[in-house]
């Protein structure tokens, strides 16, 4: 008896987690755990879990200030150092996003800390906009701000002409910074 009970837990833990893998398939909403949790009738730790034995086989699932995501197929990727105004931020994702670019991280480098970087995930208009509003209803702070504006994104996109034709927006706006 003891072992068919193990034997059910363990087919409902893989269904869910193939469960997860489609709920945060690429392209989709990210998903919070305890959004999961409440989809899959189980806690918010489970899917915590569930994410750590996905991510040991090998799935792409990502985690970003909104929940999990599954990262895309490969994609060209390059990181572009830029300095602008805390008012001026949605207008650089905006860019980024418009051009066919995944804002796929923020980092700083910070004189005393080292290397500070957060994951994004940004790739949608929408996204762009939640992200903003995150930021000014005051709640935290960009992080470029603890180096007078300066910060790095990696930008992943299609190919490299995308990127090349971002690198250029960047550039014609005056976020570009040249090293």
């Amino acid at each position: 008896m003891k072992n068919s009970v193990a034997k059910t837990e363990k087919a409902d833990g893989e269904a869910r987690r193939a469960g997860i893998l489609a709920a945060l398939r690429p392209g989709a909403e990210p998903q919070s755990a305890g959004a999961l949790g409440e989809k899959f009738g189980v806690s918010r730790q489970v899917i915590v879990q569930d994410i750590a034995l996905l991510r040991a086989s090998g799935a792409s699932v990502i985690s970003t200030n909104r929940g999990y995501v599954l990262s895309s197929p490969p994609r060209a990727e390059r990181v572009f150092k830029v300095r602008h105004t805390e008012a001026e931020v949605g207008e650089e994702l905006e860019l980024i996003v418009r051009l066919g670019g995944t804002v796929k991280d923020v980092s700083v480098s910070h004189r005393v800390y080292g290397n500070i970087r957060a994951d994004l995930g940004v790739q949608t208009p929408l996204q762009v906009s939640e992200f903003v509003r995150s930021i000014r209803s005051g709640a935290s702070r960009p992080l470029m701000l603890v180096t007078d504006g300066y910060h790095y994104h990696t930008v992943t996109a299609p190919d490299e002409k995308t990127l090349d034709e971002i690198e250029k927006g960047l550039k014609e706006r005056g976020f570009l910074v040249t090293v």
